[in-house]
């Protein structure tokens, strides 16, 4: 097991020049590696703080509170190929700072799924996959600070200094078990998932306790969550900061018409009714009352049919099993949600669609269908097999 310590070689780029040599180099590469740095805990959405880019030889630290990021847009949207770890929060946040995602993308964590590999870290990816091991200590470092030092520089760097040597060799084992094109269907699956801003009318399925909430006092929390997500928005802070969960419940369970009870509501005070803030959630606890209440009460709104319940958790054994068996992480083949949406019918349920039709749920559908059977083989283990018919 080789220890790497340090980074070889990085370029820290803080001028609009330095920049622009980064991006004449980029391209025309078939494929780069890209982190970043960011912070959210102050804002509603996140502020990139550091971006990391390597090609070829070339490793590059780009300072973007010094250098506009928004001309990496051409890159991202040209020919090569973006190579992150757990790429979703990357993607949007170069989103939000290019105005565009890659034109392709392969995530190192989801190619590792099909490997053998649950979820791992950058760092367990490493080891297992290049035996490298590497030093991790800068992880919760406030990145927005300046000067960097040497230390988050080199940890910064080292997110993406073996990452294409990583791609290059989850591809050659993907080739070898005829599961590349899985894993580039996942990753374009991925680039497409809708990272736009939150639906405020949904920001209340977040909050567990609403769920609990009946009437009228769920129909003033829906509407004053959707408000909290508003404003957190529109004033770049998170959403706690705007109202906490608790005032919402409290605002939901008093009903409060005046400012004299509004300030009287447990988990409210003052910073919380600043400017408008008092009189525009007045106005949203008095919107709810001519406002149906949204989503379902106690059960989702397509129900599994009563007779199929049974069968999930045997398929769910099934598919565990077959997970198992072919060193692919459950939830990247299929997890208890995907099995209930085939089972409803869901036309857009995961197994009913590409790789994972074939592989699992054409036959869960031939199992549910009595065309097939589960049996326990002499190794304990499930077998799939052509029904008999004959009773014991």
């Amino acid at each position: 097991m080789r220890v790497d310590r340090s980074v070889s070689d990085y370029e820290l780029v803080e001028t609009a020049a330095g920049f622009a040599t980064v991006l004449d180099a980029l391209r025309d590469q078939p494929a780069y590696a890209v982190d970043t740095e960011f912070h959210r805990e102050r804002t509603y959405f996140p502020r990139l703080a550091l971006l990391q880019v390597a090609w070829g030889d070339e490793l590059a630290l780009i300072d973007p509170l010094a250098v506009d990021i928004a001309p990496l847009a051409e890159v991202l949207d040209g020919p090569g190929v973006a190579v992150l770890h757990a790429a979703d929060q990357d993607l949007e946040v170069l989103d939000l700072a290019c105005g565009t995602i890659p034109s392709q993308v392969f995530d190192t964590q989801v190619a590792a799924g099909f490997v053998g590999m649950s979820n791992p870290s950058l760092a367990a990816l490493y080891e297992r996959v290049l035996g490298i091991r590497v030093a991790k200590g800068h992880r919760l470092t406030d990145w927005l600070a300046r000067p960097l030092d040497d230390n988050q520089l080199a940890y910064a760097a080292g997110d993406v200094e073996h990452l294409l040597a990583a791609y290059e060799k989850l591809l050659a084992e993907l080739d070898s078990r005829g599961r590349r094109q899985w894993v580039l269907d996942e990753c374009e699956e991925l680039r497409r998932r809708d990272r736009g801003a939150r639906d405020p009318d949904e920001a209340w399925r977040r909050v567990k306790e609403i769920r609990q909430l009946r009437g009228t006092p769920r129909r003033i929390a829906q509407a004053v969550a959707a408000w909290r997500e508003r404003r957190a928005a529109a004033t770049d802070q998170p959403v706690r900061h705007v109202l906490p969960d608790l005032a919402i419940v409290g605002v939901a369970q008093r009903h409060p018409k005046t400012l004299e009870q509004l300030r009287a509501v447990r988990g409210l005070d003052e910073r919380h009714l600043r400017g408008p803030q008092a009189a525009e959630i007045l106005a949203a606890v008095a919107s709810a009352d001519d406002t149906p209440p949204r989503g379902p009460q106690d059960v989702e709104v397509h129900e599994l049919d009563r007779e199929l319940r049974p069968a999930v958790a045997l398929v769910s054994a099934w598919v565990s099993q077959l997970s198992r068996n072919l060193e692919i992480d459950t939830g990247l083949l299929g997890t208890r949600a995907d099995i209930e949406a085939l089972l409803r019918g869901d036309p857009d349920a995961r197994l009913s669609h590409g790789w994972r039709a074939e592989l699992v749920g054409e036959p869960i559908r031939r199992l549910v269908d009595g065309e097939a059977a589960l049996a326990f083989d002499r190794g304990g283990e499930l077998r799939l097999e052509t029904r008999s018919g004959r009773s014991l």
